[in-house]
């Protein structure tokens, strides 16, 4: 905690995130003991995403917590519009709270309670879907304004944390619905890897994570070197063919984002449409991509225009 600390100045104001569980009231504790040493001021902030009954009640408890801890905190009702599920959808709405209210009190950082566990279940729900290396790098450490200093704690760890200095976690609902692709992960598909492979997996699932991290920053570093010298709109598809496949699919995506695809609306199999024209061309006409982008192969190079 202390080394995130450090990179700080004094006076200088930190948001932390609490839902009311063990790994975001362990954070709020370790920070309220660290964070004053340094002159460093601390704001929370729960969110209240009121998809459950008496998520208000909670938020209240979280204030009368954190309180106990010397924290001011703010409570941020949301209005989560559920559009790719409500995981998802309630992710993007609890860090565009996040996002207002550390403009709101000036945060120079937000901190974040995730855990060694939760990067493991990431790894695996990455895997599960087939994702690229970025994906399966999981969580980083720091993020932009976003730090997680709790990747290399275990959740049994915070657990102890809130046993050891009396703090009353909240036990989420929505942690035991087994309707939830990452709650099934925890509860058993890592529970049936530990028993039928042996122990350590999630230590191992956070290690590989690290290592995919690092090949993933390097090659999305030489991709952005080629793009920069690059026209995105027309390419030379024999000079993108003598690139590594790695490289040139970073390439292909950051082109068809740049003709005007929407964010997040190109999967592999798009990727995959393009490459074929580079990589294996036999005179296939053109193709439409989201957002209204066309992609074709014309005198060998590479056209992407929106519509």
């Amino acid at each position: 905690m202390r080394i995130w600390l450090e990179k700080l100045e004094a006076g200088d104001l930190v948001l932390v995130a609490i839902s009311g569980g063990t790994d975001s009231l362990s954070l709020a504790y370790a920070l309220s003991l660290e964070a004053p040493k340094l002159a460093i001021q601390i704001h929370a902030v729960t969110v209240d995403h009121q998809l459950q009954p008496g998520s208000g009640k909670q938020a209240e408890a979280v204030v009368s917590q954190m309180k106990l801890l010397g924290i001011e905190t703010t409570i941020e009702k949301v209005t989560v519009d559920i559009t790719e599920g409500l995981e998802a959808s309630a992710r993007k709405a609890r860090y565009a709270a996040l996002d207002a209210i550390g403009n709101k009190v000036n945060a120079v950082a937000i901190f974040l309670g995730h855990t060694r566990d939760d990067q493991a279940e990431s790894v695996l729900l990455g895997l599960a879907r087939g994702s690229g290396t970025r994906s399966l790098s999981g969580m980083a450490a720091q993020n932009g304004k976003y730090i997680r200093p709790l990747l290399s704690i275990t959740r049994i760890q915070t657990e102890s944390v809130c046993n050891e200095f009396n703090l009353d976690p909240w036990n989420d609902p929505h942690n035991s619905d087994s309707s939830f692709a990452r709650v099934r992960v925890r509860r058993e598909a890592i529970p049936t890897l530990e028993k039928t492979i042996g122990p350590g997996i999630s230590e191992a699932l956070a290690r590989s994570a690290q290592l995919l991290r690092d090949d993933a920053d390097a090659l999305d570093g030489w991709a952005e070197r080629e793009i920069g010298q690059l026209d995105l709109a027309d390419l030379d598809c024999e000079y993108l063919s003598g690139l590594p496949q790695a490289i040139r699919s970073r390439i292909i995506r950051e082109a068809i984002f740049a003709a005007g695809a929407p964010s997040g609306s190109i999967s592999a199999d798009h990727v995959s449409l393009v490459e074929a024209l580079v990589t294996s061309w036999s005179g296939q006409g053109a193709s439409d991509l989201p957002g209204g982008v066309k992609v074709e192969r014309f005198s060998g190079r590479l056209s992407l225009l929106r519509n």
